[in-house]
């Protein structure tokens, strides 16, 4: 059991509401769910449980609040994003343990995200204020044409639990700025943290309605993604629930961002800086209990290294430091659901099965020292034998790494792209000239060069294959929330 000091900031049983226009509500059922700590799986909180009636009522409010949110000045909507950075940055850390009770994240980690959060609301904030549209000169005398960006309208967020906030900042932000409104749907794990986030939004001068938050599982989501006054679908989450948002909403040709699963390639070649390298290998799988879509769970390493680089692994992992995520002591949290950490242990008795070798780490639970029953899988490394290994193929979303051998630049080059995603890549390697080469060829949508995990809000994110369509952060993310407008004008 926690300690009751664990929660000092919490009444654990405090009933939240969610948000509909300019209201805090419960659902119109007045049914209810909880969260659990991923640390030692205590109940808190009360959360409603939206049924379609709320979710109608969500998007009409949004629909209602688009007529004068999108028509109000880019000035004035950039001040209001600004004001909600600041109002972040002064809850950084409220956010952050919040977010740390739902999915059992470091707290380091997750005060880092909320802080970056600020960043990505000034970001689009400033953003919001750039050109709007193109003048072009037509082929022919006596006209003229311009273009201009407009938005898309009502857009439907549906967040995942592993960076709640981050995520949905990503979203958030570029579709405000751009004049449209939204629903947000956050994971049934992770509901809490975007309610504050939106409360801080009224708080910094948002109109009723440009935001709403509807929470609940599976059924929500579904009813806000068919609701037909949605204009748009932004989504983080698995490439298996993303397909089947796409088949739903195919048929109305709604507009889509998709940011998907991934299974990153982090490639050492001899002439890396090894010390380097093998860090960000250990963080690529250690980092949010490797539950990021951009872990380097694949470690290609060059065939006259691998030995060596296998030697420094062990000695890396075996100094990370297991435990309670509130204490910054830990390097590494629990798994942040018990259907998580189920899947996780089960790929770990699949290598068995699949004849990989054990390279370090592979206990679990009760088997790991001093942390007691809860859902932790200690950072895992197995050699593969080939590429049918299912832990070297498939996203696993935990700490767990398939290391592989390679000869040489093609042989590398070819075992990262059999993936079927594409969504992050890393080469480790001096030679900058092979590096050029080789970050054209890789199948990812981002490629880190000599670094790992880079994040910039003016450098844009996104995958390629089956990582999901279009792109987050960076001025791209704008456009992703806007429509083309051409204007033609007769010179008479």
């Amino acid at each position: 059991m926690m300690s009751p000091t664990r929660f000092p900031e919490f009444n654990t049983e405090q009933r939240y509401d969610m948000l509909i226009g300019d209201s805090w509500t419960q659902s119109t059922t007045g049914e209810t769910f909880r969260c659990f700590d991923p640390y030692d799986d205590v109940e808190w909180g009360h959360v409603p449980l939206a049924d379609i009636a709320d979710v109608t009522r969500a998007v009409a409010a949004a629909r209602a609040a688009f007529a004068t949110w999108s028509q109000t000045p880019a000035y004035e909507r950039a001040a209001i994003l600004s004001r909600w950075g600041r109002a972040i940055t002064d809850n950084v850390e409220a956010l952050a343990r919040t977010q740390v009770h739902e999915n059992g994240k470091t707290i380091a980690e997750m005060r880092g995200a909320s802080g970056a959060l600020a960043a990505t609301a000034e970001y689009f904030a400033q953003l919001a204020l750039g050109p709007v549209g193109h003048v072009i000169e037509p082929a022919f005398p006596n006209h003229e044409a311009w273009t201009l960006r407009q938005p898309i309208g009502v857009v439907a967020a549906i967040t995942p639990w592993n960076n709640p906030l981050g995520l949905l900042g990503w979203k958030l932000f570029p579709a405000l700025a751009a004049g449209n409104t939204m629903v947000i749907k956050p994971s049934e794990v992770t509901p809490v943290s975007t309610l504050l986030l939106a409360r801080l939004g009224l708080e910094a001068g948002l109109p009723a309605g440009v935001v709403n938050v509807v929470t609940g599982f599976g059924a929500t989501g579904q009813a806000l993604v068919d609701d037909p006054g949605i204009d748009k679908v932004a989504f983080t989450g698995s490439t298996a629930t993303g397909a089947a948002i796409a088949q739903r909403v195919a048929p109305r040709f709604l507009r889509t961002t998709f940011e998907l699963g991934g299974k990153g390639a982090q490639i050492v070649f001899a002439d890396a800086n090894l010390d380097l390298a093998v860090d960000s290998l250990v963080k690529g799988i250690v980092a949010g209990a490797g539950q990021a879509c951009n872990a380097g769970s694949r470690l290609l390493v060059q065939a006259p290294i691998y030995d060596e680089v296998v030697a420094l692994l062990r000695q890396r992992v075996a100094d990370i430091r297991i435990g309670d995520p509130l204490d910054t002591a830990s390097d590494i949290g629990p798994l942040a659901s018990r259907p998580q950490y189920e899947k996780v242990t089960h790929y770990l008795d699949l290598a068995k099965d699949d004849g990989c070798e054990l390279l370090v780490g592979g206990r679990r639970g009760p088997e790991i020292d001093g942390v007691g029953t809860g859902r932790f899988v200690e950072p895992t490394l197995y050699a593969t034998p080939d590429s049918a290994s299912r832990i070297r193929r498939e996203e696993i979303f935990g700490p767990v790494g398939a290391v592989i051998r390679f000869e040489d630049a093609e042989d590398a080059v070819r075992i990262a792209n059999e993936s079927q995603y594409g969504l992050v890549a890393g080469l480790w390697t001096n030679d900058l000239s092979r590096a050029h080469r080789l970050s054209r060829r890789l199948e990812s949508g981002v490629v880190w060069i000599n670094t790992w995990r880079a994040f910039s809000n003016n450098v844009p994110f996104g995958g390629v294959k089956s990582s999901g369509l279009g792109r987050e952060i960076g001025p791209d993310a704008l456009l992703e929330y806007t429509e083309t407008k051409s204007i033609w004008l007769g010179l008479h």
